[in-house]
């Protein structure tokens, strides 16, 4: 059984060093986070064509694209901000001349509007909320972040394309994120597993360029732009006990 990684992981996993240090070490020898491609693939194909062009986000060291190319959607595009990571893929795969690789931010893609029928994240966009302690308020920072790069993907998405989002992250937490009418698409999501009952759950969200959202999902996205509640006002003093009344009044 995959293990969960814990929810407050170290704040070295935003940072591009450690993942050039460790691609070094560890070069394309697969690594899959969430697990692989066939933990996921019923869910994930019927959003799929062998025409799509789809592109990867935060790829890694994952087979995930390799095994996109091998049923057959052989047009796919893998992104990463480690030059170290994206060497050793494109040496792995050279075999390979319908998968691409590029060091990329996730953040500021380099690509035209409308350039994709499918954008597709593993476990990727957890690390922008990886230094946060308090799921149910994420700080503004975050959530910027978060926005930025949802915006990013929305832009180069075709209409009638699609964004699927494989992560831990539960509805209630990650909804609120992708629930923006500003990117103009759709949200559904599936939970997904091993259907054993000790296994820990994971979520595969669709959201659909040019379709509209559910008005509970609008809904759930404005509470994201709602300012966190302040802190709860101080109680009101106890009453004096009878002692403390008769001390009082001696002091009177």
């Amino acid at each position: 059984m995959e293990r969960r990684r814990a929810s407050t992981a170290p704040p070295r996993y935003g940072r591009r060093r450690f993942w050039d240090e460790l691609y070094r070490r560890e070069g394309a020898e697969t690594r899959e986070w969430l697990g692989g491609l066939s933990r996921f693939l019923p869910q994930l194909e019927p959003e799929l064509r062998p025409g799509d062009r789809i592109l990867v986000l935060g790829c890694g060291n994952s087979a995930l694209s390799h095994d996109l190319h091998e049923l057959g959607y052989t047009d796919v595009t893998s992104i990463d901000f480690s030059a170290a990571c994206i060497a050793a893929m494109r040496a792995r795969y050279a075999r390979c001349p319908g998968l691409r690789w590029a060091v990329m931010d996730i953040r500021a893609l380099a690509f035209p509007d409308a350039s994709f029928d499918v954008v597709l994240e593993k476990g990727t966009l957890d690390v922008l909320l990886v230094e946060e302690t308090d799921p149910w308020h994420v700080s503004p920072q975050a959530a910027a972040a978060m926005r930025r790069v949802l915006a990013e993907v929305s832009r180069v998405l075709r209409p009638g394309g699609c964004f699927i989002s494989i992560t831990f992250a539960q509805p209630h937490f990650r909804k609120p994120h992708y629930a923006q009418e500003a990117f103009g698409w759709s949200l559904r999501h599936a939970a997904c597993g091993d259907g054993d009952a000790g296994a820990f759950h994971y979520f595969l969200y669709v959201m659909r360029k040019g379709q509209p959202l559910e008005p509970r999902d609008v809904a759930l996205g404005r509470r994201l732009l709602q300012p966190p509640p302040g802190p709860a006002p101080p109680p009101p003093p106890a009453p004096p006990d009878d002692d403390e009344d008769y001390l009082l009044a001696i002091q009177l």
